[in-house]
């Protein structure tokens, strides 16, 4: 049985992970902060996602907000307490904030969305590698983040935003480097336009009526489901990927095209 911490685990692109790798046979802690952010004008996941995504999946709830590294190591402790290790950690919080040129931006919102979505990436890393290195040799080991086709689009009034999914990219290109020859892996998926409550807030912030407005903009003509990027996450998150590292995968209906 391979194990699984997922962070941003109430809804979304991590909900949909979670279900896929406890579909798959994993373990999973399903870690989420469950609660909103008052720099934040939109709501977060909550206490009651997160159960229900526990309760429909089988995985373990746990809270912790991945701008706290001691948070997050007790969730990796908690991950080799129950079930003797972790394989694969997978960063999927997310927030988002803008809607205004990035000198309007208030700073708490600012701060909000490049603390989450990079520094609760590195602090995962810093506290999940070092458990997947822990498993005995020959290990298979995978560190997955989500990275946004915004690491490489410039997206008017998302700049915090895009600064940060670009600083994930580089991350897992450096740590896919810097973990060569110990059988663990780094890598990031790079979604387009997703169904997800940060899409349905990134057209309240661009005055759209709604989500769907976004799919006009992708090739494949449509948004993208949670279930799509969680299923190439599982894919990388399997012991036969070992070939990918340092790679950040598009899994977003041509929209970096």
């Amino acid at each position: 049985m391979r194990t699984a911490l997922v962070t941003g685990a109430a809804r979304g692109i991590g909900a949909a992970t979670v279900r896929r790798l406890t579909g798959q046979g994993y373990a999973v802690l399903a870690v989420d902060v469950a609660a909103d952010d008052p720099a934040l004008p939109y709501a977060l996941g909550s206490k009651a996602e997160l159960a229900a995504v526990a309760s429909q999946t089988g995985a373990e709830a746990f809270v912790a907000d991945v701008r706290d590294p001691t948070a997050l190591a007790a969730a990796v402790a908690s991950v080799e307490d129950r079930w003797g290790g972790l394989d694969v950690a997978i960063a999927a919080a997310g927030v988002i904030a803008g809607g205004v040129p990035l000198w309007e931006v208030p700073p708490e919102q600012e701060a909000a969305v490049l603390d989450v979505d990079l520094r609760g990436v590195l602090n995962l890393a810093r506290v999940a590698v070092p458990a997947l290195l822990r498993r005995a040799e020959p290990r298979s080991g995978r560190f997955l983040a989500v990275a946004s086709a915004a690491a490489t689009r410039g997206l008017p009034m998302l700049a915090a935003y895009c600064a940060a999914k670009a600083g994930v990219a580089g991350l897992v290109r450096a740590l896919g480097a810097e973990l060569g020859g110990t059988g663990v892996t780094a890598n990031a998926v790079s979604p387009g336009s997703t169904d997800t409550p940060i899409l349905a807030e990134s057209a309240r912030l661009y005055g759209l009526p709604g989500a769907e407005d976004f799919a006009a903009q992708q090739p494949a003509g449509r948004l993208l489901e949670p279930a799509e990027i969680a299923r190439v996450l599982a894919f990388l998150a399997d012991p036969e990927s070992g070939a990918t590292t340092g790679a950040v995968v598009p899994v977003d209906g041509g929209l970096a095209l």
